[in-house]
């Protein structure tokens, strides 16, 4: 059963509606139609996803949305994931520009196959293959118990560990990484009492070729470590400039790549450690689904 779609969505006049409607999570529609729509850095939108609709009441409902959304004289647009053929049709019909992200790959591939695909709602993300499955949960579990630090069980395991002071983005490039990817991510920050060293820190240092360094800018660090620890020592500009000097200082003396967080995404950074840590030849690398 959908799950109940609020009905006062607010429309803002400079932007252009957009919705990510799936059968299933919405996390296919809204991954892939977003980038779709960063292609397109001038625009301006207003985004809604709304899972599970594989009913007639969940249909309804998007339809008076985007009946609603398409009164500022714009048709919304649609990312849709949608297995139902009429369920499409009366989105369209809905004054809609529903873009389909499944029915024309899946026609070619039912003519490559000579097969025709199942219509059942909500497959795309079911646990699929098992191995697979498993490995990602293992992954997960590896990197929430070796987060911050937190531990130097079986780091020889490990696919990388990130380096980085506080708040440079180790948490979420580790749990990407292992969400998506099935990796056995370690991440361990870098505080004063790692310094002065001439090398890395003791708990790495014998996986210093799995290594991988980030920074950010001063300023930004700042900013982020301000939200969490107002006006504190370990949010000032100072406090900040200094950890960065030191961090990249030790990135270069060791020899192990880094990169900036500062204007990069999460699924960006993770890009670039794949290539850099040549990761993307190993067979079990490939996006789990």
């Amino acid at each position: 059963m959908a799950p109940p779609f609020d009905a006062s969505i607010a429309h803002a006049t400079a932007a252009r509606a957009v919705f990510f409607v799936s059968d299933s999570t919405g996390i296919t529609a809204e991954t892939l139609g977003s980038a779709l729509l960063a292609n397109f850095p001038g625009a301006h939108f207003t985004r809604h996803t709304i899972p599970f609709v594989s009913s007639a009441t969940a249909v309804d409902g998007v339809v008076a949305a985007l009946q609603r959304a398409a009164a500022d004289g714009h048709a919304p647009i649609v990312f849709a994931t949608l297995k139902d053929a009429g369920v499409r049709a009366r989105l369209v019909a809905a004054g809609a520009v529903v873009i389909d992200l499944l029915a024309g790959h899946l026609t070619e591939l039912e003519a490559e196959l000579g097969a025709t695909a199942e219509t059942r709602a909500g497959q795309y993300h079911g646990l699929g293959d098992l191995e697979q499955y498993f490995r990602r949960m293992r992954a997960v579990e590896f990197a929430i118990e070796h987060d911050d630090g937190q531990s130097g069980r079986d780091l020889a395991s490990a696919d990388v560990i990130i380096v980085a002071p506080s708040r440079c983005g180790k948490t979420p490039t580790t749990m990407y990484l292992a969400l998506h990817y099935g990796l056995l991510v370690a991440n361990y920050p870098l505080t004063d009492d790692d310094f002065p060293t001439d090398g890395l820190p003791r708990i790495v240092a014998p996986h210093a070729d799995r290594c991988f360094g980030l920074t950010t800018t001063a300023l930004r660090l700042s900013q982020v470590r301000h939200e969490r620890r107002p006006h504190s020592t370990y949010a000032s500009l100072a406090q900040c400039t200094l950890e960065i000097r030191r961090a990249e200082d030790l990135y270069r003396r060791t020899h192990i790549p880094f990169l900036s967080s500062a204007t990069r995404s999460v699924e960006e950074m993770s890009a670039v450690i794949l290539q850099s840590m040549n990761l993307r030849d190993r067979p079990h690398e490939r996006p789990l689904t």
